[in-house]
C-alpha cells in the first residue's frame, strides 16, 4: 500500500474488483492505493470498532448504511491499537461530525493512519454485486495520475487471495500481558490471541475472571504455566484451514478436559480440532444485526458478526469426535451457516459471532456466563 496524506475533498479515486467492475468517486482518507479483499459490513453504526477489528486485517470494507462518520472518532472506542482494514468504502462521509465524545473527524483518523478510502460511490450497487459475485479481491487507487483501468486491474489480480492466508500471528500480540480481574479475583483464563478485541478480555474481567493474553504462537505448556481455570481462543482473520497450530493447542486443552471458550475464528478451530471442516462463504456475515438462534434454549439473538469462513458440521444430528459428542449449538437463521459448536462429555463450547457487544447488541453477552459456569461446574 502506498499512501499520501494531503487533503482529499476533490481528489478523484477508483475501485476495481478483479472481475473487472469498478466505481469511481472521490478519496476519503489517504491518498494512494490499497488492495485486500471486498466484503460489506451491514451494521448502521460502530464503524470505529469495525476499523479497529483485527479481524478485517486484509480486508477493503464496503457501509451499506450512507452515511458513515456522524459521530466522528473517540479514543474510547477503538478495538485494538490501530486500525486494520486495509481499505475503507463509504457513499456520503459526514461533512462535520457530531457527538460529544468526537475528538476529531473519521476522515482525519484515515489520513493520520494512512488509510486509503474511497467515498461518493453507489455503495448499494457494489454490495449487490459482492452478494451475487462473492467476495473478492479488489484496489482502490486516487491521486493526481491515475493509471489506466486495465493496469489496475493487472494490480488487483496480482494481489493474495483471502483463501489460503494465515494471518493471526500478524495481528496478535507480541508479548503476553493480563488484564486484571475487575473486584475479586475468581478465576484465571488463558487466552490466545488470534486477533483478540480490546473488550473481550474487560467483559470476562467484569465476571472476576484474570485474563492472560497470549501471542498466537503460544504453545499448550504456555497455556499450562498460568494456571488456567479456562482456555479462550479469539476471533481473528484469514484461513482456518492454514492454522494448524492453534489447532494443536486446543487439541492439547481438549485432552485435559479444561473448560474452554472460542469465538468466531475460535469457533472454526474447535470446528477443526473435533475433525469437522472449514469452508470459504459466498460473502461471509459482516455487521451487527445478524439473527442466530441458540439452539439449547430455542432463542434468537441478534449478534455482531465478521467472518468469511464456516464450520461445515451436521446440523440435525450428533457426531462423535475424539472428544465425546458434538453437536452444532447456534445456527444462522438467514441462510443456516453453523454458528457454534458444543462438546456434550465435557466443558468446551464455541461460537461463530461476537458475544462482547463492541459494536452490536448486548444479547449474546450470557455466553461469559456460561463460560464462568463451566468453570465453576469443574472446580467443583
Amino acid at each position: 500500500m502506498t499512501t499520501s496524506t494531503r487533503g482529499t475533498a476533490k481528489v478523484s479515486a477508483v475501485l476495481v474488483l478483479e472481475d473487472g467492475r469498478s466505481f469511481r468517486g472521490r478519496a476519503y482518507g489517504a491518498v494512494g492505493e490499497t488492495f485486500g479483499e471486498a466484503v460489506f459490513s451491514t451494521g448502521m453504526t460502530g464503524y470505529q470498532e469495525t476499523l479497529t477489528d483485527p479481524s478485517y486485517h486484509r480486508q477493503v470494507v464496503v457501509m451499506t448504511a450512507p452515511h458513515i462518520g456522524n459521530t466522528g472518532v473517540n479514543d474510547e472506542d477503538p478495538e485494538s491499537q490501530r486500525i486494520w482494514v486495509s481499505g475503507f468504502v463509504v457513499r456520503d462521509p459526514a461533512r462535520i461530525p457530531s457527538n460529544w465524545r468526537s475528538v476529531r473527524s473519521l476522515d482525519d483518523e484515515l489520513v493520520a493512519q494512512r488509510v486509503v478510502g474511497i467515498s461518493g460511490i453507489d455503495t448499494r450497487a457494489l454490495t449487490r454485486h459482492l452478494r451475487e459475485r462473492g467476495a473478492m479481491r479488489v484496489g482502490i487507487f486516487s491521486g493526481e495520475a491515475l493509471p489506466d483501468e486495465g493496469t489496475m486491474l493487472a494490480k488487483v489480480r496480482q494481489t493474495p487471495e483471502m483463501q489460503g492466508a494465515d494471518l493471526s500471528a500478524e495481528v496478535a500480540t507480541k508479548e503476553p500481558y493480563v488484564v486484571p480481574a475487575i473486584g475479586t479475583k475468581k478465576f484465571t483464563v488463558a487466552a490466545i490471541d488470534l486477533g483478540i478485541k480490546g473488550m473481550t478480555p474487560h467483559r470476562m474481567a467484569e465476571r472476576g475472571i484474570e485474563v492472560h493474553v497470549l501471542p498466537a504462537t503460544a504453545t499448550a505448556e504456555d497455556v499450562y504455566a498460568v494456571g488456567p481455570d479456562g482456555v479462550f481462543f479469539s476471533n481473528g482473520p484469514g484461513d482456518p484451514s492454514t492454522a494448524d497450530h492453534p489447532v494443536s493447542v486446543m487439541r492439547s486443552v481438549l485432552e485435559r478436559r479444561t473448560p474452554l471458550f472460542g469465538i468466531c475464528f475460535g469457533n472454526q478451530i474447535l470446528g477443526r480440532a473435533l475433525g469437522f471442516g472449514t469452508y470459504k462463504l459466498k460473502y461471509g456475515h459482516r455487521g451487527i444485526n445478524q439473527p442466530v438462534q441458540d439452539r439449547t434454549t430455542g432463542k434468537v439473538e441478534v449478534t455482531a458478526h465478521n467472518h468469511g469462513f464456516a464450520v461445515d458440521a451436521p446440523l440435525d444430528s450428533v457426531s462423535d469426535t475424539p472428544y465425546g459428542r458434538a453437536e452444532v449449538s447456534h445456527v444462522c437463521l438467514n441462510d443456516n451457516v453453523v454458528e457454534g459448536l458444543r462438546l456434550l462429555d465435557q466443558p468446551a463450547f464455541s461460537v461463530q459471532y461476537h458475544p462482547e457487544a463492541a459494536a452490536g447488541p448486548h444479547d449474546a453477552a450470557y455466553l461469559f456466563d456460561r463460560f464462568v459456569s463451566l468453570m465453576e461446574g469443574q472446580r467443583a
